[in-house]
């Protein structure tokens, strides 16, 4: 199996990671993979917006708990030093499938890269909130912008496996 091959059938949702911060050199690389993602017409209308900044982190990991509904304490980013927001502007009508190409992207590239990932649904509710459109302004983001998802990443420290593939899910026309 190629390297391509092995990454797409082997990439698993990490929900437990290390303290340990990831080089920038690394994120920038992931968050490079994801502007090459492919585009509705070739627009490049995502935005991606990296947080290592752990105070900047721990506001997205509460508001984004808050969305969900859980208790004070929980962290739904599992500890993931880096996240990775994907907005597109909201007037954009293939904003839903070019923001999940890139995070889908960039899940792989973590991966490549000895990184875990995992994909955090909820952007689009804090991205909506003021506080969520105050930490885009911090990054220097302003407008309309609907939050497609987050993707955290960092060093798992955990080795999830996967589940076996449900049968009767492809289907073929010769």
């Amino acid at each position: 199996m190629n390297e391509v091959m092995d990454a797409l059938v082997n990439r698993r949702s990490v929900r437990k990671y290390k303290a340990e911060a990831v080089p920038e050199e690394l994120v920038k690389e992931i968050v490079e993979a994801g502007l090459y993602a492919p585009s509705g017409m070739g627009y490049q209308k995502p935005v991606i917006v990296a947080v290592t900044d752990k105070e900047t982190r721990d506001e997205l990991s509460d508001l984004n708990r808050k969305a969900g509904g859980w208790k004070e304490g929980f962290d739904p980013f599992y500890g993931a030093t880096v996240v990775i927001s994907v907005l597109t502007p909201k007037d954009w009508d293939k904003g839903v499938e070019d923001g999940s190409l890139a995070i889908g992207q960039m899940l792989l590239a973590a991966h490549a890269l000895g990184l875990g990932g995992c994909w955090i649904h909820r952007a689009k509710e804090v991205f909506e909130t003021e506080e969520g459109k105050e930490i885009l302004k911090k990054a220097g983001l302003e407008g309309e912008y609907l939050g497609i998802g987050n993707l955290v990443i960092g060093y798992a420290d955990q080795q999830p496996k996967a589940a076996p593939r449900k049968a009767g899910r492809a289907f073929f026309i010769k």
